[in-house]
């Protein structure tokens, strides 16, 4: 069996690489854990009123987990799905001994480098790939070194977090197939390859990219660039047009649900759309390669897009959206919230109802 990365490897150098979080003392360590999961069954509550989503299929409780424990669980995530793909796409032929050994370990520590610096900026996660129908995860460590950078209320902080996570916890527990769709793109995208040993070295680029931009932000290479082929790129505008959605959801739903809940909820959100544009040069050439700056266009973008459809056809209408594959929006969509709604609700309903 066919081994791409030593994931033993990955986890000691993300253990090793990351960096400690802040000082906190043993009680006050206990006590975030306590509210993180006190606020998270809150923020469940209020994210169902508001959505009238509710869960559909049972799921673990939140798990509140250091820097350590997320780059685990997400090496444990991938390794589940990358461990079968490999085996698939090489035959389950073993390369020789000393290939194997070498690049295994080299690939190791690069997606290890990726994670470690990862886990000291990710507040949360929705993990999917180690099991169904999910994991949510809370990165304490995190969210506490961020409210004191922030200067935020720690209470109101963390309950803003939460709405967001468990946000993405009810897309996927509301809309049952929605974790099979998901994995079935990222299965599509891997099947469009122009073939396994050619797609098998595109990723190990594509990660020795990602570690090499950890080191040396004047590095211009495109991870997309390396990994994609003209067959994925419909695959590739599918799965962006839904992350879109899902990340422009939650934030239409934190900013719908704060200012009921959260007094400082103004605050709070100013002081993090500047910290998310803020950045040294090494800052923004790391986000960049890795992703990030995607991730936080699709912030913007998608919530404009959530908020267009339901100021034309309100929140039961904009539900719709997850009533099949074929009802989630189309990545040319996103910028023209009437053309879905013409396409899903009919041309009559393409216009707002409220200003």
């Amino acid at each position: 069996m066919a081994q791409f990365v030593d994931w033993d490897l990955a986890a000691a150098t993300a253990g090793a690489l990351g960096k400690s979080g802040p000082r906190v003392s043993y009680a006050e360590a206990t006590d975030v854990v306590g509210e993180l999961r006190r606020l998270t069954e809150e923020a469940a509550g209020h994210v169902a009123d508001y959505t009238g989503l509710r869960s559909q299929v049972a799921h673990p409780p939140v798990k509140v987990v250091d820097r350590r424990d997320w780059a685990a669980a997400n090496i444990a995530g991938l390794r589940e799905v990358i461990t079968p793909l490999v085996n698939r796409l090489s035959g389950d032929k073993r390369p020789g001994p000393l290939t194997e050994a070498i690049g295994s370990r080299l690939t190791g520590v690069q997606a290890g480098t990726v994670l470690a610096y990862l886990s000291g900026r990710v507040l949360g996660q929705y993990e999917v790939f180690s099991g169904d129908p999910g994991q949510l995860l809370l990165v304490a460590p995190n969210i506490v070194e961020v409210e004191r950078k922030l200067g935020c209320d720690p209470r109101d902080f963390r309950l803003w977090v939460c709405l967001h996570e468990v946000t993405h916890r009810t897309q996927f527990t509301s809309v049952p197939w929605m974790r099979a769709y998901f994995l079935g793109e990222v299965q599509a995208f891997v099947d469009a390859s122009q073939g396994g040993e050619h797609l098998l070295e595109r990723l190990r680029r594509g990660v020795a990219t990602l570690s090499d931009a950890v080191k040396d932000p004047e590095s211009r290479a495109s991870v997309l660039d390396i990994v994609q082929t003209p067959a994925q790129r419909a695959v590739l505008d599918r799965l962006t047009a839904l992350m879109t959605l899902l990340e422009g959801h939650a934030e239409f739903v934190m900013d719908g649900v704060g200012p009921q809940v959260i007094p400082s909820v103004e605050s709070i959100r100013s002081a993090f759309n500047r910290r998310r544009e803020s950045g040294n040069p090494l800052e923004k050439a790391i986000r960049r390669l890795l992703g990030i700056e995607v991730k936080m266009r699709q912030y913007a973008e998608g919530r404009k897009f959530v908020h267009g459809v339901v100021e034309r056809v309100g929140m039961e209408g904009f539900n719709k959206i997850f009533g099949s594959p074929l009802t989630l929006p189309r990545l040319e969509e996103l910028g023209d919230p009437d053309a879905w709604v013409a396409r899903v609700h009919g041309p009559a309903a393409a216009t707002p109802t409220a200003g």
